[in-house]
């Protein structure tokens, strides 16, 4: 008598909230997750091991030793190596049945609707609050649904964004943080069961979504550390400019960070998409404790042994010591934000 086989995705069938017809729903989905760090690490796995059937995972970045710290795709192996290139290696041997395309390219008004305009949701695994309203843009104008989520510290937060149906992130954000008021986790760290925890949230979600099961429908926030869970509830703005009034201002690039090559000084000049003036001494203050700062009263100069930085109190940066647009940009986001 021959044994019977054991389907790989047996623990979702057998599931009442899942079933064949819920699992058939998931094979037949694209999912793409935009960003590859910590979120997206997390993200990627789930989605790969639940069966989803294809996969594109976005990312700029390159593997560094720090990220290890949280990354679980990556080991040491992957350092210096395409962030969304060793996930796709690694996630090709956890399911061949997924098709699983890695996309190492800095998503920007100019391609972010040929990336992610064919997908039927999307995950944030981004820290960079204007791609955030990027994608917000994208799926409100392409009616994509997408799963916000963000970690840092000790805490994060997730949100299901459902175009018609739920508030988007301009109802719930309305206006882009000024640069260097949000704490990154090079500034402040973050605990490494922070994005695991949140991402598996985000991943549940995007799951319902996709099966066309009922979804949340808040903002949730998490402090792991203090086991502090919050659900705070969110409506759809009547007068929002997105959503309401079509008005996308981040993918027609009104609101973009403008990059320039410094000729001849191996430097880029970074002007983020919101300018006005920022509080120094709090950002010095941050600062300080990853690397060397000199403060005046109209910029700051912030060394590592990555990158030096010239921040003016209008949020302009130089970055010096690389002519690359794209990892100058990655270095502003990294210690500034946005």
């Amino acid at each position: 008598m021959q044994k019977k086989q054991v389907s790989r995705y047996s623990r979702h069938i057998i599931l009442e909230e899942i079933g064949e017809i819920g699992q058939k729903l998931l094979r037949e989905s694209t999912v793409a997750v935009v960003g590859c760090g910590a979120l997206g690490n997390v993200i990627a796995n789930h989605l790969v091991r639940a069966g989803i059937g294809r996969l594109r995972i976005i990312d700029r970045d390159l593997v560094e030793l720090d990220n290890l710290q949280r990354q679980i795709l990556f080991d040491e192996q992957d350092v210096g190596s395409p962030k969304s290139l060793a996930a796709q290696k690694k996630l090709e041997n956890v399911n061949s049945e997924v098709e699983i395309e890695g996309v190492v390219k800095d998503l920007n008004p100019n391609n972010a609707e040929k990336i992610l305009g064919d997908v039927n949701l999307i995950l944030d695994g981004t820290d960079n609050m204007e791609t955030r309203y990027l994608v917000n843009d994208v799926c409100v104008k392409k009616n994509i649904p997408w799963v916000y989520g963000g970690a840092v510290s000790t805490y994060g937060m997730s949100m299901n964004i459902v175009p018609q149906d739920t508030a988007c992130l301009v109802c719930a954000f309305p206006y882009l943080p000024r640069a260097g008021s949000l704490p990154t986790c090079d500034t402040v760290g973050v605990l490494n069961t922070v994005p695991s925890i949140i991402a598996s949230i985000q991943t549940t979600e995007a799951l319902k979504i996709l099966m066309k099961k009922e979804y949340n429908k808040e903002l949730i926030v998490y402090d792991v550390w203090n086991h502090d869970f919050k659900n705070i509830k969110l409506k759809r703005n009547s007068q929002c400019k997105c959503c309401t009034d079509r008005n996308f201002e981040y993918l027609s690039a009104k609101k973009s960070e403008r990059t320039t090559v410094l000729c001849g000084r191996n430097s880029v000049q970074i002007i983020p998409a919101l300018e006005s003036d920022i509080d120094l001494q709090h950002l010095a203050a941050r600062l300080k404790k990853v690397g060397n700062v000199k403060l005046s009263p109209v910029h700051l100069v912030f060394e590592t042994k990555e990158a030096a930085i010239n921040i003016f109190k209008d949020g302009r940066a130089i970055v010096k010591g690389t002519d690359n647009e794209t990892q100058a940009r990655t270095i502003y986001a990294k210690y500034i934000g946005n």
